[in-house]
């Protein structure tokens, strides 16, 4: 199995003004002459009240430090969190993943879904870094509690590294087993052809031993729990238990997902993911 190895990934300032009072200095007039018939003096002038100074203007206010951005910005926003994961779930999240391909259904029991991978920065914060794309999943929806055979998909949060197919490896830097065991044929749920499903698929670690083939059958919780649980090609339908998707999505997704950033698939119903 080969392994591709590679790397993932204001100041403003407010001036203040100052303005400079100045004050004006009055003079006194020089005594007038004395007449030779004195008639009685007049009197002397009231001074006029000096105006009081006039108050400094204010400060100007000082610049914000991060400006808001422009209308029409593309930036992607970032976040501390990945929108619509409450705390419980973003909990479960391993401390060391900074990637996350998170899978959303409507409801517990919807077979279809809409996906988006997050990638988390140095700082700790998640910004969207590809999707949203369409999938399919198990048939009758969404479970916290799954068991073989009852055509839902569980619901958590679980490590994806493993990978493989029918077709050669497109370019994955996780390990990839090209095998023609994953060949399929028969019809899924719709009538539709189910060939070609496994052309390329990612395994997620439910129920399964991290570090094998997708293809290995062993079961650590028991046979009874299910297993094989993938991401692999839509094939126009609801899944027994994986998730699927369109096949040149599955291929950007293989290619994105880096082994260094600990990647994780995020999955189920809306409302179970917001807790």
């Amino acid at each position: 199995m080969p392994i591709r190895k590679g790397a993932p990934a204001l100041l403003s300032a407010g001036t203040l003004c100052a303005a400079l009072l100045l004050t004006g200095c009055a003079r006194t007039a020089p005594p007038a002459p004395t007449p030779s018939n004195p008639k009685p003096p007049a009197a002397a002038p009231t001074p006029s009240t000096p105006k009081p100074p006039a108050a400094a203007p204010a400060p100007a206010a000082p610049a914000p430090a991060t400006p808001a951005p422009a209308a029409g910005d593309a930036r992607p926003e970032r976040a501390a969190r990945i929108p619509g994961i409450g705390p419980a779930t973003h909990a479960r999240i391993p401390d060391g993943t900074t990637q996350a391909f998170v899978v959303t259904g409507a409801t517990v029991d919807s077979n279809t879904a809409m996906t988006v991978l997050y990638e988390r920065d140095a700082a700790g914060r998640w910004t969207e870094a590809a999707g949203p794309w369409p999938a399919h999943n198990a048939l009758r929806g969404w479970t916290a509690d799954h068991s073989a055979g009852d055509l839902r998909t569980p619901i958590g949060v679980f490590r994806i590294g493993d990978a493989g197919g029918r077709l050669p490896d497109p370019g994955a830097r996780v390990p990839y087993d090209q095998d023609e065991e994953f060949a399929i044929s028969g019809t899924g749920f719709s009538g539709e052809s189910l060939e070609g499903s496994f052309d390329h698929v990612i395994a997620i670690d439910y129920n399964r031993v991290p570090g094998r083939t997708p293809l290995d059958k062993e079961r650590p919780l028991g046979a009874e729990k299910g297993g094989g649980v993938w991401i692999h090609v839509d094939h126009g339908g609801p899944t027994q238990a994986c998730v699927a998707l369109e096949r040149g999505t599955l291929r950007e997704l293989l290619v994105a997902l880096d082994p260094a950033r600990e990647p994780v698939v995020i999955m189920g119903p809306a409302p179970e993911l917001a807790r």
